[in-house]
This record gives structure tokens, sequence and C-alpha cells, in this order.
């Protein structure tokens, strides 16, 4: 790809023109090194447990997301910041693959009461493998001064850049994590990477962590229901079933988010399963759950915590699905651009309104 400079981008993507199919997010060919947000693509969907599609999505959103227009009614010019996506790995696409067929093999095993041992520690094996790539290639942009969000995959792809996070703020930082599941499975499978058990991990290896808080939430097991009740002060849940009782009760979203929002310190890190979303968003993500948050919902919320005064470190958006109609690909192109104006917006990079 031919790259250009920030002013050069500015004036080609104000004048609206269509994109080619090889332009990167929302039409741009922004050289990575005058980006203020860098976009890295994870094709990895090795551990799925259910629907497949997800290791493709980081090309599909960025060609989707070409139909978008730049401008926004909250952020101002999002795009005059800088946003880079990187280009995909092919290698991590190749690893998932061979990894998914592994992975397959110890699924249906295990539905036979029969294990695959082989198989097993090759996907935990190549899910290491993963997570270090995804963990230097967000150290490298962070040292450089940049801010980072990782584009999935399924939901294990981010855990290398909260560790590069970790391992490199000065102060601790929370997570606000929008999913139909808790994602605080061990090992789901057998999996230790498995996308069942990101937050799982990030809690046990991330010592930074001040907090975890959970929105949307529906579909979850007794070890989850379990594990974060343990977490104590250092996690809390707005169950989907509680959230749409309070708003039939005619709260508002500013009254059922803010308590939510207030317990997470001045920096935060945003972590989005598609699925989080109502259906109808997401029909072709792996694991569909009737209920949860409408899009204008979730646009919402984060945009409190913009104008919360937090401060976005980074954020992931995960398990967008492939469809026939470009459909989930749509939505999920217009979650990431949402993101991004909002981490480049609580950073001073934009105004917003």
């Amino acid at each position: 790809m031919s790259y250009r400079t920030l002013k050069e981008e500015i004036k080609v993507l104000e004048l609206g023109l269509p994109p080619m199919e090889d332009d990167g997010f929302i039409g741009g060919r922004l050289d990575p090194k005058e980006a203020s947000l860098i976009l890295l693509p994870v094709p990895w969907e090795a551990t799925v447990s259910f629907g497949e599609g997800t290791a493709k999505a980081p090309d599909a959103i960025r060609i989707s997301s070409h139909q978008l227009d730049v401008e926004t009614y909250h952020y101002i010019k999002p795009y005059t910041a800088g946003i880079a996506m990187l280009e995909t790995d092919k290698s991590l696409l190749k690893l998932s693959n061979k990894a998914r067929k592994k992975a397959l093999k110890v699924i249906q095993a295990l539905e036979k009461g029969t294990t695959k041992k082989k198989a097993l520690n090759f996907v935990n094996e190549a899910s290491k493998t993963l997570n270090d790539s995804v963990y230097k290639k967000s150290i490298k942009q962070i040292k450089k001064g940049k801010f980072v969000a990782v584009v999935g995959g399924d939901h294990s792809c981010p855990l290398g850049l909260i560790k590069a996070l970790n391992d490199t703020q000065d102060e601790a930082f929370g997570i606000l994590h929008v999913d139909a599941h808790h994602d605080l499975r061990k090992a789901y499978e057998g999996f230790t990477y498995s996308h069942a058990s990101i937050f799982y991990n990030v809690m046990n290896e991330c010592d930074k962590i001040s907090n975890l808080i959970q929105i949307g939430i529906r579909d979850y097991s007794s070890e989850e229901a379990l594990r974060i009740k343990k977490y104590g002060k250092k996690a809390d849940c707005l169950y989907d079933t509680h959230m749409q009782e309070k708003l039939a009760c005619g709260k508002s979203l500013e009254e059922v988010y803010f308590p939510f929002i207030e317990q997470l310190p001045q920096n935060v890190y945003l972590s989005i399963d598609i699925d989080g979303l109502e259906p109808i968003n997401c029909p072709n993500t792996g694991t569909p759950v009737p209920g949860g948050l409408r899009y204008s919902q979730l646009e919402h919320l984060i945009f409190m915590v913009v104008k919360s005064g937090r401060n976005i470190i980074g954020f992931d958006l995960c398990e967008v699905g492939i469809s026939k109609n470009d459909w989930d690909e749509n939505v999920g192109a217009r979650i990431l651009y949402q993101l991004s104006a909002a981490l480049l917006a609580s950073q001073n990079k934009i105004s917003y309104n």
C-alpha cells in the first residue's frame, strides 16, 4: 500500500470519494508513523465454541468501513487525529486455521467423553504464539507513543494488548467490558486461552487491573457467577435483565450506567464483544444471545466514559461475524469508528460535543 501524509489523508477523506478496495480503514491510506491510533487486526478464532468466521472479520470490517461517512454526532472530525489500520498478519491467519482444525478434534472428543491430548497441546501452544505476537506488536507501537486497539478475531485476541498496557502504564487501569458472556471460565474445553477465558486470564496475569466492570451479561455458568462474586469490590456487573428492568421502570440510560462508570479509575480499557448487542446487530457472531444492548445504547455508554473525563487507553472489538449481505461487518465498522473517536477524544486529540 502507498501511504499518505496526515495532511493528504484529511484532504482525501473530506472529498468523500469512493475508496479503492485495498484502501485501509474508512478508506484511509495514512502512514502509521503519522497516526495517533493504530488498529491492529488479529485474524484468530482457534477456540470458538459455536459459529465460525470471526478470523476473517478484520479485513471484512476494513472493507465495509469504506462506505462510512467520516463525520459523527458526538466527536469532531475523528479522522484528523490520524487512524491507521495495519495490514493483516497472514501467518497468524494460517496458524489460526490450523489450530482451529485441531480444536475441533478436541471438542468432538469431549462430546464423546474422550480426549485428544496432542491436538489440545497444539492449540494451547498456538494460542501462546498469538499472545506473544499481539504483545510484541502492541509494545512496539506503544513505545512509539501510539495508542493501540485490537480488531478481532475471537475474544481471546486482546490478551497481548492488555498485557502490553499492563507492562507500560504507570498507573492502574480498569476494564469496561460489554458482552453477552462473563468470559471468566478457566481453560474452557481444556483451552488455556479460550475466547471464553479472556478475563479469567486478564485478572490472573495483569497486576495493574484495578477492577473489571461488565455490562450486558445474560448467558453465564455457575463457575463464572461464583468467580465474579469472589472478586468482591474488584468486579461488578450490570446484567442485561437488570438493565432492561431499570429502563422499563423509567430510569434513563444515564441513571442506569452512571453507578458502573463511576467505579472505574481515571484510566480505562474498553473491551467490546459484538454479541453484547442485540442479535439484530450481529446475527452471524459466534454465540448470539437474545437480549442485549441496542446500538445506540452502546454508543451512549462509550460517550459517557468520555464525558466523565476518564482516559481511554486502549480497546478491542471482537467476535464480529461474516455475513452474505455485509450487515455484521457494517455494524462492526461503525462501532470501531465510534471506539476510535472516543479514545481520541478522551486523550484530547480531538474535540467532542
